[in-house]
């Protein structure tokens, strides 16, 4: 009997991702496929709890088929990841008119990113304190103890690292391990070692332009290749939206929320006063946050789903350099350090709100300006190399509460909300790495305002 429940399942996502094909073929644009596979998602999911209840056999297999379309998706992203940002950073420095910007472009990227999570901690900290979040007034259960010595066992490796030798793992021994992914760091690795590669040509071509100029050449034609095939992976976006977010949406602990509520009101609360923040600076910097916010929508409507920053990042660069305008290389550049640098839901506003909640614990006043000075300050060093995937926030965490000398143990406490906080987060930290490449490029005059400014701009991006 289960079986038919689960086929009927399965037809009612086959169904949906029918009317999705329906309305590429009738040139409904990007964004309005994603949204309705995203809407369509929440209501599916909503649909299957519902009629299932959560953790029952039949919702538990029915989730394992449409992970096939949901996180195949992922996988298919994460396969394009490592080539797209090699591929992608060495044929903008060999393209640059001056190797002298190539040193601008990064600082400014990375000061953005860094920066903008140091003010993320002070909203974290303002939010916490506005809903007078406390530790001890949660419950643990068995779960959340669990969790809590997982993190205490994590710590140790986590400890035995020191600032200099967390810096010293963004540089590549073993690149062919890093094209693996297999450090919270490798992206900035390949991103590193691709710089180097850049480097080597314009040194290159002063001493031997043929050879120089034939490797131009092939890397301009691999370049075109590799976005072909991420053109034809975009395409399935709304499909893997759509099974992402019913499978969330049907496995969502809602008695878990409904104890947390505080918790994820006051998490929400200050994602989107630090949305606000990222539009105010897009003003400041004289662009229309309107334009600049309808633009990367899409793309933050699959980060939210996804909650993988990583997996983000062709998607990133795509609606970069389409849809608002922004150089090239600064585009592969941001989306690839955003991945793991300065991300302000994980490195910034999560660490803060878990520091304060848990300091009146042990006895220490969350609010004092010397508190407060150091929280901040920790957050900045320790935003560099947090992983760009599901559970890159638990790393920040643990790196920030440890260095405050607060108890990880209880950042375990928030295990039932913690896929539902990290959408939200996700979404921010995805937002904050093309704020940095779109402000970036505005700062060194390589901003085309034309396509910033055009409203068509963004279904160009969906002509995929």
């Amino acid at each position: 009997m289960d079986l038919a429940y689960i086929l009927v399942n399965i037809a009612a996502l086959a169904a949906i991702i029918g009317l999705l094909i329906y309305m590429q073929k009738k040139h409904f644009s990007f964004s309005k496929r994603v949204f309705t596979g995203l809407g369509l998602g929440i209501v599916l999911g909503a649909i299957l709890q519902a009629v299932y209840g959560a953790g029952s056999e039949v919702l538990s297999q029915t989730t394992e088929w449409y992970n096939i379309v949901g996180r195949g998706y992922i996988s298919l992203l994460m396969m394009i990841v490592v080539p797209l940002v090699m591929v992608s950073i060495i044929q903008s420095i060999i393209n640059l008119e001056k190797g002298s910007e190539l040193g601008k472009m990064a600082g400014w990227i990375i000061g953005i990113l860094v920066g903008t999570a140091m003010i993320a901690a002070l909203v974290g900290i303002g939010s916490a304190a506005i809903f007078d979040l406390n530790a001890s007034e949660i419950e643990a259960g068995q779960a959340e103890n669990d969790r809590g010595t997982m993190l205490e066992s994590r710590l140790g490796d986590i400890e035995d690292l020191s600032t200099p030798e967390k810096i010293l793992s963004f540089i590549p021994s073993n690149i062919f391990l890093d094209m693996t992914q297999q450090r919270s760091t490798s992206v900035i690795a390949v991103v590193i070692f691709s710089i180097i590669i850049g480097i080597a040509v314009l040194g290159l071509r002063r001493k031997n332009p043929e050879q120089a100029e034939m490797f131009t050449n092939i890397m301009n034609s691999i370049y075109a290749v590799v976005m072909r095939i991420v053109t034809l992976v975009l395409r399935l976006t709304p499909f893997g939206i759509l099974a992402l977010m019913a499978n969330t949406v049907a496995n969502t602990d809602v008695a878990g929320i409904m104890e947390l509520g505080k918790f994820v009101i006051a998490s929400y609360v200050a994602l989107a006063v630090m949305f606000i923040i990222h539009l105010v600076m897009v003003g400041v910097f004289g662009l229309n946050p309107m334009t600049y916010l309808r633009k990367v929508l899409p793309v933050l409507g699959f980060a939210f789903t996804s909650r993988s920053s990583a997996g983000t990042i062709p998607l990133n660069i795509q609606a970069q350099r389409n849809s608002l305008g922004v150089d090239s290389g600064i585009a592969n550049m941001s989306a690839s350090f955003g991945a793991t640098i300065g991300q302000n839901g994980c490195a910034g506003i999560y660490p803060a709100m878990l520091a304060v909640m848990i300091a009146p614990s042990v006895g220490i006043d969350p609010f004092t300006p010397g508190f407060i000075t150091q929280l901040v300050l920790i957050i900045g060093i320790s935003s560099f190399g947090v992983a760009g995937v599901g559970g890159g926030a638990t790393f920040a965490a643990l790196i920030v509460l440890s260095s405050m000398g607060l108890p990880v143990a209880l950042a375990g406490l928030l295990i039932s909300i913690e896929a539902l906080i990290d959408m939200g987060r996700t979404a921010l930290n995805v937002n904050d790495s093309m704020l940095s490449g779109t402000l970036t490029s505005r700062i060194m005059k390589k901003l085309n305002l034309k396509t910033f400014n055009d409203k068509t701009a963004i279904e160009q991006e969906t002509s995929l």
